[in-house]
């Protein structure tokens, strides 16, 4: 645990530290009248996370943590097939993502994860399946203007009626 904790905190810093100089290629400050920059939000959101990181060394290096002083193994055979299941159905909606769209890769992940990791209703789990992707249709398509990937062909139908309520 306690190699796993200052690993985990170290390999963080350096995607934060990475994410930060890759947000400095858009402008990172305020532009007067025109709102925060396109590198605002990764880059204070990346020094946020770089100093949580900090932090976390901080106290590991105390000893302040449980993990910090446990020699107890990072993960047990659950964890680790907890870790399978998830990351799985995370790979799995990333190349979902291409085929049903951004849309329908989160309704088909949350059905995987409410009902088959989480062992929740069917009535809860189709409730949240159905509507949080509709409700992230309309939040980035009406409000925001940002377009999500549509996937193949087959899924227009379901697009053509969702932007003849928008527009």
């Amino acid at each position: 645990m306690r190699q796993g904790e200052i690993s985990l905190a170290g390999l963080l810093a350096l995607f934060s530290i990475y994410l930060m100089w890759k947000a400095t290629e858009l402008p990172i400050g305020y532009i007067s009248g025109r709102g925060p920059g396109g590198g605002f939000w990764p880059f204070w959101l990346s020094l946020a996370m770089l100093l949580s990181c900090v932090a976390i060394a901080f106290n590991w290096w105390r000893g302040k943590t449980p993990a910090s002083r446990s020699d107890e193994p990072f993960m047990d055979s659950f964890g680790w097939l907890t870790l399978l299941n998830v990351g799985g159905g995370v790979v799995a909606f990333v190349a979902l993502i291409s085929v049903v769209s951004m849309y329908g890769a989160i309704a088909l992940f949350l059905l995987y994860y409410l009902r088959f990791l989480g062992r929740h209703s069917w009535p809860l789990t189709l409730a949240i399946s159905i509507l949080l992707p509709i409700g992230l249709f309309f939040f980035f398509e009406a409000v925001m203007l940002i377009s999500m990937p549509q996937g193949m062909a087959f899924t227009q139908p379901f697009f053509d009626v969702m932007y003849d309520i928008i527009y």
